[in-house]
């Protein structure tokens, strides 16, 4: 089944705007899991979660759902993801939340790339202005110290790797199946690939925290459906530089829950990074108004 959507990018921008929202939710969520249960628990929840939604939806047209045309490329996305989490959550055990978001968040550079590389989009001086802004943001968060840059910074690293590979096949087959047939792949081959070592680290879940996974589980699931969209109707060059707003709330999530409180100079990086993404929504959303 092909599905072709109508390409509007300020919608896509607000997509990914409000799928890294859910998404900082979830990894703040996670952290507090991750310090009690394995990581890889955790993101066993996260994915049985999406699939379980799906298999509720989708319900009876659940096998025409999961025929694509592009298996190989819907199981190598399924990966990426799963990395991307995985990578993710392990490092939540080591970093505090906005560090390990920032290091993670080199991703947009990647997608812009290996956009312009694989997908033949355009790499325009706008975009090439706003990632290259959103990155010094990062920096200026992340400044190289001996705390940030510990063996364990490696890990988001990864996951900005696996993330990256994720969103450009994204792209791709957003232009190629319907939403949820990603969404199905995704939730099935993660499903499968956490359960395998699931036996050596399970702990029982504590009643109390039973409503923290739930959250992990529909949180995940909700945050990658914005993601896919977005992917699907807006190029992912454009919409990547607002990965960089994750910085911003995974420290406001930080001060809230783990009084882990941010210094000046992530105050600027993080004004740097949002006034780099509204200065490429407002231009490339100025370049597509017709004009009278």
């Amino acid at each position: 089944m092909t599905q072709r959507l109508d390409q509007n990018p300020a919608q896509g921008v607000a997509l990914m705007l409000a799928a890294i929202l859910t998404f900082s939710v979830m990894d703040a969520t996670a952290k507090a899991l991750v310090q009690n249960y394995a990581p890889g628990q955790v993101v066993w929840v996260r994915f049985f979660g999406q699939f379980l939604l799906a298999l509720v939806l989708l319900n009876r047209h659940l096998p025409r759902t999961l025929r694509t045309a592009h298996p190989g490329m819907h199981l190598l996305r399924s990966l990426f993801q799963v990395g991307a989490i995985g990578f993710f959550f392990l490092s939540l055990q080591h970093i505090g939340l906005a560090e390990t978001t920032a290091i993670g968040d080199t991703s947009p550079v990647l997608i812009t790339l290996g956009a312009a590389l694989f997908l033949g989009e355009r790499l325009g001086p706008r975009r090439v202005i706003g990632i290259a802004v959103a990155l010094t943001g990062a920096l200026i968060i992340i400044r190289p110290g001996a705390a940030t840059f510990s063996p364990w910074a490696i890990l988001p690293f990864l996951s900005a790797l696996c993330y990256t590979g994720n969103a450009l096949l994204t792209r791709a087959l957003g232009l190629k199946d319907p939403i949820w047939t990603s969404m199905l792949w995704g939730g099935l081959v993660g499903v499968v690939i956490t359960s395998l070592p699931l036996p050596l680290y399970w702990t029982p879940i504590a009643l109390a925290d039973l409503p923290l996974f739930l959250v992990v589980g529909v949180l995940g699931t909700v945050a990658q459906l914005f993601l896919i969209r977005s992917f699907s109707v807006a190029e992912a060059s454009l919409v990547a530089p607002f990965t960089y707003c994750g910085i911003v709330f995974a420290t406001i999530w930080g001060v809230l829950l783990y009084d882990e409180w941010p210094d000046g100079w992530t105050v600027v990086g993080a004004l740097v990074i949002v006034g780099a993404g509204l200065y490429v929504w407002h231009r490339e959303t100025a370049v597509r108004k017709p004009r009278p």
